[in-house]
């Protein structure tokens, strides 16, 4: 089975600078995103941080940087402690305009974490990176200076 990456777009009202800020640092990515502890947009930095699952299980995300091109590209490999499989998540930022910034959230390689658990099916990363990206990155970055 191979399943297609999921794939979020959002415009966003706000410079592409801002939107990076928002992605690479760790202050700001624990607005809207997880609570990481440690973070650097340098290739080969490696990072964790815990996330739930539908029940309340907990998850450690595992994971490294393997692309960082800034203001543009932020790769990161995505792997669960305990658990097979290997992903890739993907940023890509584009200016609109001085004033907007397309984002593009890539997630590929879904299909390697184990099937049958409801937390790694496609539809719960779908739903989870429209909500990332399309309500907590676009509040942040909107209403934040």
């Amino acid at each position: 089975m191979n399943t297609k990456p999921v794939i979020v777009e959002e415009t966003i009202n706000a410079p592409v600078e801002k939107v990076w800020q928002a992605i690479t640092d760790k202050e700001k990515m624990k607005q809207w995103y997880f609570n990481l502890d440690e973070f650097e947009p340098v290739t080969g930095f490696a990072f964790t941080f815990e996330g739930e699952g539908h029940k309340g299980e907990k998850y450690v995300h595992i994971c490294k940087i393997t692309e960082v091109t800034p203001h543009k590209k932020l790769q990161y490999s995505w792997q669960y402690e305990h658990h097979e499989g290997y992903s890739l998540v993907t940023f890509e930022l584009v200016a609109e305009s001085e004033q907007q910034t397309r984002v593009k959230v890539t997630h590929e390689g879904l299909d390697t974490f184990p099937q049958g658990n409801p937390d790694f099916a496609a539809e719960s990363f779908t739903g989870g990176w429209n909500h990332l990206i399309r309500t907590s990155l676009k509040k942040f970055a909107e209403n934040n200076q």
